[in-house]
């Protein structure tokens, strides 16, 4: 596999994960209005349950797959050294944060699903917002490389 072909899979697989890490926030936004055990609660119950397993875990799993291949080659073709440049390692932090973000989205899931949601509203709004901030961050650290 060529490496633009591959590091376009990759790009690929981050922008479905990045898609449900900001919309799920949104969903549980809209369901806090929702009455536990109504029409409501149970359509959003399936949306989000959909939503996290089907696209932001298969996303999640394709750009770590196309990520550590892509880690393979720049590993063979710059030295190993690449992994220890401040861009890199910005990079690794946010995947970091966004690994546990992902996680944590999961367990509101579950909480929603269980009527144990303790947020409002507004948290869920704001709340939205913290994966695009971190995505900002590692984009320009990987395309300028800074550091590197």
């Amino acid at each position: 596999m060529s490496y633009d072909l591959l590091r376009a899979l990759h790009i690929l697989s981050v922008i479905a994960w990045m898609a449900g890490l900001m919309y799920l926030p949104r969903l549980f936004a809209y369901h806090t209005r929702a009455q536990p055990g109504s029409e409501m609660d149970l359509t959003f119950q399936k949306m989000e349950l959909g939503l996290y397993r089907i696209i932001m875990n298969a996303g999640m799993i394709a750009a770590f797959v196309f990520g550590v291949w892509l880690i393979l080659f720049d590993g063979k073709a710059r030295g190993w050294g690449f992994l220890t440049t401040p861009w890199m390692l910005t990079k690794l932090g946010g995947i970091t944060f966004m690994t546990g973000w992902h996680h944590y989205l999961g367990l509101a899931r579950k909480a929603f699903a269980e009527g144990r949601n303790t947020h409002s509203e507004r948290y869920w709004r704001r709340m939205n917002e913290l994966p695009f901030l971190a995505a900002i961050v590692m984009v320009v650290a990987v395309t300028t490389e800074f550091g590197g």
